[in-house]
């Protein structure tokens, strides 16, 4: 039986998503002159690292509960 959903593939998928961004800030920030500016490159930092993680959690949940 596969538990893998739809609802899991997408919570997977945006947290996929949100880890690039994440990743693609720091080294925007660490390059000196981000393309957004530096408030708007941190804003986007600081709302995809914690929401790359609730996402992920969101998949690892929705999985489970399907697996019965």
């Amino acid at each position: 039986m596969n538990p893998m959903t739809p609802k899991s593939g997408l919570f997977l998928a945006c947290s996929c998503i949100t880890a690039i961004a994440a990743v693609g800030s720091i080294f925007e920030i660490t390059s000196g002159q981000p393309d957004l500016g530096v408030q708007k490159t941190a804003i986007i930092l600081a709302l995809s690292i914690p929401l790359s993680g609730l996402f992920f959690l969101g998949a690892v949940r929705d999985a489970k509960a399907n697996m019965k």
